[in-house]
């Protein structure tokens, strides 16, 4: 017994001599392998680039067809995430049987989708968004005041007027007297994008939005709103502790959370003068698109601001004391305007007010 594991023993010290000679010699084989093929791309370099790039490719083909399904879920699963966390909406529940109101929680250049919910009004509606019916009716091409339903979906503009699609060979000019509005409204509303600030340059195919237009050929229902102030000319009377209108002109623009003032335009090219007594305390150029400007402030808690006047056209200086009714320059078209006018701001220690609020 003790023979046969003795013989046993042998055998298997002669088999691992003979597997450590084989894999001595395998791994040489590896070696001079490997040296022969390093020589061959290196000399042949150029010819096997080819088709290195080609398996690369190729594998990483097959990762992305392989893989894009996992890919797509956590992408999705993202978006997801994104959303339910805010996108600058706020969906809220209005009306019989929580029909949901997409409402935006920002002030932006965008069109609103609303669901109308039972017992509903066009007048309801545009006092809840803060635009006219007429812009409701126009917008979503209504045939009247009643022709809405519950559950149907209206367009809501971010601002009164009218939304116009750009046709070849139009321009900001144009637009604006096909709408009967001036073009300094365009200019002034903040999403309306040009391809060239400078000339106010519009392309076909965009949207411009037309702040306070009337749709030609359509019936005005809500004719308050559009209604446009003319101002007698100014004879220069002082009015102690109330403002006074600065010139005169026509209305063209109201104030709007985005044009905080008023704007009075007159081809006549009239006065500017002081609202009401004051300190000069800003006179000359501004590059952000008042160009000459006087800014006067009145020493009781409120500044008055004259901006776009004719060049050269400034009679007043830093530090002067002015009177109500006294001239400070002429009406121009100077900085970010389209046409002679005057946009005028009133300022307080809390923010700009509305100028008819005060000159009415």
């Amino acid at each position: 017994m003790r023979e046969e594991i003795k013989l046993i023993g042998q055998w298997l010290k002669l088999q691992g001599v003979f597997v450590s000679e084989i894999g001595a010699l395998f791994l040489g084989w590896i070696g001079d392998l490997k040296q022969v093929l390093s020589k061959l791309m290196y000399k042949q370099r150029g010819r096997f680039s080819q088709t290195f790039v080609s398996v690369s490719m190729a594998v990483l083909a097959f990762g992305t067809i392989g893989f894009s399904g996992e890919l797509e879920a956590v992408i999705n699963k993202n978006n997801s995430n994104k959303e339910n966390a805010g996108s600058g909406y706020l969906l809220a529940t209005d009306g019989v049987g929580g029909a949901e109101t997409l409402i935006s929680d920002l002030q932006k250049g965008e069109v609103t989708e609303y669901r109308v919910v039972e017992g509903d009004t066009v007048g309801a509606i545009a006092l809840k968004f803060g635009v006219t019916v007429d812009t409701i009716i126009w917008e979503n091409n209504l045939k009247s005041v009643d022709a809405i339903k519950p559950r149907q979906i209206l367009r809501i503009l971010p601002i009164i007027g009218v939304r116009h699609k750009v046709k070849r060979g139009e321009t900001v000019y144009s637009v604006a007297k096909y709408y009967s509005v001036d073009a300094q409204n365009i200019v002034d509303y903040p999403f309306n994008s040009f391809s060239n600030d400078e000339t106010f340059a519009i392309n076909a195919g965009q949207e411009l939005m037309i702040p306070e237009a009337i749709k030609p050929k359509e019936v005005v229902i809500d004719a308050s709103r559009y209604l446009a102030r003319s101002v007698a000319p100014i004879p220069g009377v002082v009015g102690e502790g109330n403002f006074m209108w600065p010139t005169s002109g026509r209305i063209t623009q109201r104030f709007h959370w985005y044009h905080q003032a008023i704007d009075i335009a007159s081809r006549d090219g009239p006065n500017i003068l002081a609202a009401q007594s004051g300190t000069v305390v800003t006179a000359g150029w501004n590059g952000g698109g008042y160009g000459n400007y006087v800014i006067i402030d009145h020493g009781n808690g409120y500044q008055t601001l004259y901006g776009h006047m004719l060049n050269n056209s400034i009679v007043v200086t830093l530090g002067q004391k002015v009177n109500q009714g006294q001239k400070i320059g002429v009406m121009g078209s100077t900085g970010r305007s389209t046409g002679p006018h005057l946009h005028f701001e009133i300022r307080t220690t809390k923010g700009k007010l509305d100028p008819l609020s005060i000159l009415k």
